[in-house]
């Protein structure tokens, strides 16, 4: 097959609009209103347009829901979804994208926010690119733009699945190279732990005091000594495990009574992180009942979890993998299968019944002020997804 026509021009100043638009996880409404404004402008009818109200279940509060459009047609082909989500990290707002050669970079201080502003304008240029050519014998599809990706897949989350109807395939355009499918992607936990002690003056009566510093580093240290923070390989399984924030102490003459630390595990095996998580909870409870006042005063710990995401691997011949395959073949390159370590939308996709292969834009350096979109690969993203909803994968 020849590469999918499209207007590149078009497609590259909707990713310096759309990347313009502060929008950190929580503030995505302004970039919505762009991508319905432009759906709005290519004749789609505003009755295809719905948001849910996933803003209203996230755990951190949002100005809109998840932005969902449906591409009505008669054809008989498979139903397709393509998805990318809103949301940049704190780092990007203040973005303003200049081209440098065949890159974007911000000529401002800030990281870029093609993460993940690329994917949206790679699926709205598919979008208006299958409106423009005004066939209504394709397929139908499907289209959603996530929020609050970047604080826990909380928009894919709490999606309302209603809103997108039985998809056949589906397409999650996220970061790293366009060759590379992701099929797949680890499991994530999150952890809060809270631990208390008793507070002394630390020169008069350290004796009085039961220190929580002392509480956590036991804890710490004892699992760092028998394998289980870090990378993590046992009989059981393979995983990783972090303690990432501590916060606690207001003064070196006070026996700390309190700290808070957030902490995560992770793996491919459900069984696995949660065999972590069990050993983390067991190692701040023994250290917890093991530093006391001289009175035999213990600390209290407060120990909560909650699953970030289940790990999925969808089998490599796939619906989705075959056609994505199809696609960046066409394009002369050679795509690679791989499993991800870090949480997608497609995890909670995956748990809503959507099966979906994650694909790149070209983005590099993502989270950083180093970061960068290469241009030749996010406009092939773009004829990948243009190609992908008007029926030619």
């Amino acid at each position: 097959m020849s590469p999918t026509l499209m207007n590149a021009d078009a497609a590259l100043d909707r990713f310096v609009e759309l990347t313009k638009i502060p929008g950190k996880s929580g503030d995505e409404k302004m970039v919505a209103q762009q991508i319905v404004q432009a759906l709005l402008n290519a004749g789609l009818d505003g009755q295809q347009i719905a948001f849910d109200d996933a803003n209203q279940r996230t755990r951190i509060p949002g100005n809109c829901g998840n932005l969902i459009v449906h591409l009505p047609g008669t054809g008989s082909g498979p139903t397709t979804m393509l998805s990318a989500h809103m949301d940049t990290v704190p780092i990007c707002v203040g973005s303003q994208p200049v081209r440098q050669g065949d890159e974007m970079t911000s000529e401002t201080p800030t990281g870029l926010g093609a993460d993940d502003r690329s994917g949206c304008a790679a699926i709205l240029t598919a979008a208006i690119e299958r409106l423009n050519c005004g066939r209504v014998d394709l397929p139908p599809a499907v289209i959603a733009f996530f929020i609050q990706e970047e604080v826990g897949l909380e928009g894919a989350r709490h999606l309302d699945k209603d809103l997108i109807g039985k998809v056949d395939r589906a397409f999650n355009f996220d970061g790293g190279s366009v060759d590379k499918l992701t099929n797949g992607a680890i499991g994530g936990e999150r952890l809060e732990i809270e631990i208390t002690g008793v507070a002394s003056h630390a020169g008069v009566a350290p004796e009085k005091g039961a220190s929580a510093i002392t509480m956590a580093s036991l804890a710490i240290a004892d699992l760092h000594q028998r394998g289980w923070l870090g990378k993590v390989v046992k009989d059981q399984g393979v995983g990783t495990s972090n303690v990432g924030v501590i916060n606690g102490g207001e003064a070196t003459n006070v026996v700390t009574p309190q700290l808070t630390l957030r902490a995560e595990a992770r793996s491919h095996d459900a069984n696995m992180r949660m065999a972590i998580v069990a050993e983390i909870r067991q190692a701040f409870e023994n250290a917890v009942a093991n530093v006391c006042t001289e009175a035999g005063q213990c600390g209290q710990l407060k120990f909560d979890s909650h699953v970030d995401y289940e790990a999925f691997r969808l089998p490599e011949d796939h619906p989705s993998i075959t056609a994505a395959d199809a696609a960046v073949r066409d394009l002369g390159r050679t795509p690679y299968i791989e499993v991800a370590g870090g949480g997608l939308d497609a995890n909670w996709l995956f748990i809503h019944g959507i099966e979906s292969v994650t694909m790149g834009c070209g983005q590099c350096n993502i989270h950083t002020i180093d970061e960068r979109l290469n241009i030749p690969d996010y406009l092939d993203a773009c004829r990948i997804a243009t190609g992908l909803i008007t029926g030619k994968y």
